[in-house]
């Protein structure tokens, strides 16, 4: 899954190029601070939350279902819920099953606005992903290491850049952003206000830049679903599924 985040129109209107990432180094010193990152974020506990919720934006809502992986997506009246490999669930407006085209739409709407959100939920833990590549730079004038993932392939936009800041402690503060999405390389968002799930992995959940700021709310997390919601919100999907009348996107 990736990538980023579509800017405001102020920033796309702000800037006309697009710059190239930084050249690193790769090799086991890349290797070993990807891997530090990780644990700086107790990248164990992440690999055992078996669900998440959170509010992207003020935009879009979601509960990831790690273990099943499966995910639902609110926004305004549409609620989606689908297989995020499978590609298949259904969606309902203003409580009413959506069909047809309609309901395609709304699936596709939501596998995207996941892809992107998720992303930004924990992108840490994407830094070994299948198709990346890791590259060490020099420390910048604040004293950060930096650490350059390139996913050459994957997610909605391959060829996608990001370059990690460090602390001293090895966890992010801060990110620069080459992506298909942003027509300025190298803008700049901080990592801030760490908040611990009920799993023990941490979550960033305030990016700062200089023309916006991007907030994730009501973040939650546990090792098991039950653990967040005594009923299974994914009844219907799994319903659906059984009976083989979900819908493709």
């Amino acid at each position: 899954m990736r990538r980023s985040i579509l800017l405001p129109s102020l920033l796309l209107s702000a800037v006309a190029c697009k710059g190239a990432p930084p050249q690193g180094t790769a090799g086991p010193e890349a290797e070993a601070l990807a891997k530090a990152m990780q644990a700086a974020v107790h990248g164990d506990a992440w690999r055992d939350t078996g669900a998440v919720e959170w509010n992207f934006a003020g935009r879009n809502a979601h509960l990831w279902d790690r273990r099943r992986g499966f995910s639902r997506v609110s926004w305004g009246d549409t609620e989606v819920l689908f297989a995020i490999d499978a590609r298949k669930g259904l969606a309902t407006e203003k409580g009413e099953a959506l069909a047809g085209e309609a309901a395609k739409e709304a699936l596709d709407g939501a596998h995207a606005r996941w892809t992107n959100d998720a992303f930004w939920l924990n992108p840490v833990m994407k830094a070994f992903d299948p198709g990346t590549v890791r590259e060490l730079l020099p420390a910048d004038d604040a004293g950060r290491r930096g650490l350059l993932v390139r996913y050459a392939s994957g997610g909605r936009t391959p060829g996608d850049a990001y370059l990690w800041l460090v602390d001293a402690k090895n966890r992010p503060v801060a990110w620069k952003m080459w992506t298909s999405n942003i027509p300025v390389g190298g803008v700049e968002a901080s990592w801030e206000n760490w908040v611990e799930l009920g799993s023990g992995a941490t979550i960033s959940t305030k990016h700062e830049t200089r023309l916006f700021t991007l907030e994730l709310t009501d973040v939650k997390g546990a090792r098991t679903l039950a653990q967040l919601h005594e009923k299974d919100p994914f009844a219907p999907l799994t319903a659906c599924l059984d009976k083989g009348n979900c819908l493709s996107f």
